[in-house]
């Protein structure tokens, strides 16, 4: 027989949050194991000590490094993976004798846990629970007695260890947050919760439940006197306190409802420039300093949240993220600041003017309620610019661009147009081939395209252009495998004087043969 294996919660540091089930399980049993920092006392062990049975074996699991530099050949991963190889082995042995192992774990043993590394080695050789116990953040929010999230509210649990840009980026777009692992973390956490807006009505909470607990706003925090049981509770509330705006979603229509919460109408102040931006395929780089510039000045960015999430977050900064079929909506919500006197920039991707949002503003600015307000468009990399530029100059000479998705425009116009470029001899840029409820008009652009161009015409698939996993691979019109494109592929279809040189570049000849 084998032995079972048991990660307990303690809670957050008060024996007196241990659940009863945890209790039990540590007074009946045969081996009691914990974590332990590098000269420091298992603080698991000290919340739990008066439960332990004087008979059991005790399994101290000490780390070989918490923070700073090792001399381990394998870095501080290669130390920590050696370490809980270590001590799988240890535990594997009072389990395979058939003893009773409890993993003593601080909060939860699933969340930010040591708890976890054991389960992955240990849970799938022998039977294993897993006993749940109250979270630090849950003591924090409590010593605080502030409401974290109310109804719909979103609650967003952040690693202190995030990059500042990002930290600030998801503190903005959240409702209700809490930051774990702050230590020497909190200068840069602090600065993202300014940068986010979130500074005000955001605590401090250190030692949550124990003894020396004491919490105080992050703002008066001295971050020299910041340990690692600390954390930051951010209530949804402090988002919509006064003078404050919530973070919004374009929705259907125009008009006062379409305001953010805490944006007021100011009657007083004319309606400010709108101002689309096109944020190229990808890489930072890519961006323009013009539109570098115009981000910096405004103080709403509307758009489609992948887009959104790409410009990065600043004081005074409010982002409006929505989905990827509502333009107009989007567009009429971003006029609607604008006409309040508010200083926005609706984003895309690549160039604004090339299947963006440049033409869903134009189309929504034809209302006249909307007359007074100016729009200005600034270009970006267009994803067809930026494959072509990887694969060398497949559009040197004349080309057309097209995009596959029929869900503004009927297939049987695809189809015709089509026809019409390939008859033409026109290189031509594909976008949107494919997604995953449009798998078929791809295949069917294929068997169009070879009726009228020769089956070697050359076909340049682009995935990801800019990004870390960007590939990009050349082939003919016959050969091309459809069942691999999707939304993330851009196509260059070649004409009859497109060529692929001896070193692999393709590039289209600037005159007709």
């Amino acid at each position: 027989m084998t032995g079972h294996f048991y990660g307990v919660g303690l809670g957050p540091g008060d024996p007196e949050l241990i659940t009863l089930k945890a209790a039990r399980l540590i007074g009946s049993a045969d081996v009691v194991a914990y974590h332990a920092g590098v000269g420091k006392q298992s603080n698991a062990r000290r919340i739990a000590a008066s439960l332990i049975p004087p008979g059991a074996v005790e399994e101290e699991l000490r780390y070989p490094v918490t923070t700073g530099t090792t001399a381990h050949p394998g870095g501080y991963a290669g130390a920590m993976a050696e370490f809980y190889e270590s001590s799988a082995t240890r535990l594997a042995a009072h389990l395979a004798a058939g003893r009773t192992v409890v993993l003593l774990a601080e909060g939860d043993p699933l969340f930010y846990g040591s708890y976890m590394y054991m389960h992955d080695r240990l849970s799938e050789r022998f039977p294993t629970e897993v006993v749940p116990g109250v979270p630090a953040f849950a003591a924090a929010t409590a010593a605080v007695a502030s409401p974290l999230v109310r109804q719909t509210d979103v609650l967003t649990i952040l690693p202190g260890t995030l990059p500042e840009p990002e930290l600030a980026r998801r503190l903005a777009d959240t409702d209700g947050a809490i930051i774990m692992k702050l230590g020497r973390t909190f200068p840069a956490v602090r600065r993202a919760l300014t940068a986010a807006g979130r500074l005000e009505g955001a605590f401090y909470v250190e030692r949550a439940s124990m003894e020396a607990e004491r919490w105080l706003p992050v703002a008066d925090v001295d971050p020299d006197s910041v340990p690692y049981f600390s954390l930051i509770v951010v209530p949804g509330d402090s988002l919509r306190g006064p003078g404050r705006r919530a973070v919004g979603s374009p929705t259907a229509g125009s008009g006062a409802e379409n305001m953010p919460l805490g944006t007021k109408r100011h009657v007083d102040r004319p309606p400010t420039e709108l101002v689309v931006v096109g944020l190229g395929p990808g890489p930072d780089e890519w961006v323009t300093p013009e539109v570098t510039a115009a981000l910096a000045e405004v103080d709403h960015v509307v758009g489609y949240a992948p887009y959104v999430n790409r410009v990065p977050q600043r004081e005074g900064l409010t982002r409006h993220a929505s989905g990827n079929s509502v333009e107009v909506d989007r567009a009429r919500f971003a006029l609607d600041l604008a006409r309040a006197g508010e200083r926005v920039a609706v984003v895309s991707g690549g160039d604004a003017g090339v299947f963006g949002m440049a033409s869903a503003v134009f189309e929504a600015a034809e209302d006249p309620a909307y007359d007074g307000v100016a729009v200005r468009v600034l270009p970006g990399v267009s994803a067809v610019q930026a494959v072509a530029a990887r694969a060398g100059a497949p559009i040197g000479g004349d080309f057309a661009v097209l995009s596959l998705s029929d869900r503004l425009k009927p297939w049987s116009l695809v189809e015709k147009r089509l026809r019409a470029i390939a008859e033409a001899d026109l290189v031509l840029a594909i976008y949107n081939p494919a997604s995953r409820s449009r798998t078929e008009q791809v295949v069917r652009a294929q068997k169009i395209l070879l009726e009228h161009l020769p089956a070697d015409t050359v076909v340049v698939v682009g995935r990801d252009i800019g990004r870390a996993e960007e590939s990009l691979h050349v082939t003919t019109l016959a050969a091309l495998d459809a069942t691999t494109i999707d939304m993330k592929c851009l196509l260059l279809v070649g004409s009859r004087g497109t060529r692929v040189s001896a070193s692999g570049r393709v590039w289209t000849a600037r005159f007709a043969d």
